[in-house]
């Protein structure tokens, strides 16, 4: 969805692009929710969809205008952060006691990040506007984090199809607001790749919504990790973007933290009995 997103922000602007997505998205999924019949969500389920899709919507402009500034993959890695500030936003807002294993996951995840990002300041690549990418990147990161916990307390009373659509639609609503001052006229060839990305939108909020519903935060948040890895393929196949020493290096610890974190402990069997 991430590098659909970058081809339709670069081809018919940021704004343009995400709040099409989300309308897309929302088309796509509110008729199967309202088949479904279940009715009106109450006013607290209502309240914590309001609030995820207005993080939701800025928190997605502001990816998406970093992806325009920055190679896929390392937008990708320097995201990571989020994941990291989200195990305390779980401990402080949802009352999750934080294994040790999660703590030194994240921690490994984040020296990953680091490495990247200083391969990059060795190549002298630090535009302004890659500047500016980082900043955008920093601000969507606090609203990712945060948004962590809000799809946990959100998965708790609602179902995948209705969160779904209310991420979409409500996130939608949203950016319309700024329509008049942000909006341009979308480039035909855009609008299929928006499509694609509104629907892999949705695909994937239900998916977490389904997860988050079943393992806490800290579980879930460290295989935020693995993304990278489809983001340095994908940053090559469509934008011929190079995956650099620095990026693979940091790869490898971001794996490593994936595999501590969600590693089973092993349980011995149980004793014969006498």
């Amino acid at each position: 969805m991430d590098a659909l997103m970058k081809d339709a922000a670069l081809a018919t602007g940021t704004y343009t692009a995400t709040v099409l997505r989300s309308l897309f998205g929302a088309a796509i999924i509110a008729p199967i929710w309202m088949i479904r019949r279940t009715g009106w969500p109450n006013r607290t389920v209502m309240k914590l969809h309001v609030e995820r899709g207005i993080i939701s919507a800025f928190m997605a402009l502001s990816f998406f205008f970093a992806l325009t500034k920055l190679p896929l993959a390392e937008a990708i890695a320097i995201s990571f952060i989020a994941p990291l500030i989200a195990l305390y936003f779980a401990r402080v807002l949802l009352g999750e006691e934080i294994q040790p294993k999660a703590i030194y996951a994240s921690i490994l995840g984040f020296i990953g990040t680091m490495v990247i990002v200083g391969g990059k300041f060795g190549r002298g690549d630090m535009s302004p506007d890659v500047w500016l990418g980082i900043a955008s990147l920093g601000f969507s990161a606090v609203l990712y984090a945060y948004n962590f916990v809000v799809i946990r307390r959100q998965s708790q009373v609602a179902g995948p199809v209705e969160i779904a659509t209310f991420h979409s639609g409500i996130g939608g609503l949203v950016l319309l607001l700024f329509a008049p001052f942000l909006a341009t006229v979308p480039k035909t060839e855009a609008l299929m790749t928006i499509a694609g990305a509104g629907a892999l939108t949705v695909f994937g909020a239900m998916a977490i919504a389904w997860a988050y519903a079943r393992s806490e935060a800290q579980a879930l948040v460290p295989i935020e990790y693995t993304g990278f890895l489809w983001a340095s393929l994908l940053g090559w196949l469509f934008f011929r973007e190079p995956v650099t020493l620095p990026t693979l290096a940091g790869t490898a610890l971001i794996v490593t933290g994936c595999w501590i974190a969600t590693r089973r402990p092993r349980i011995p069997p149980p004793a014969a009995a006498t």
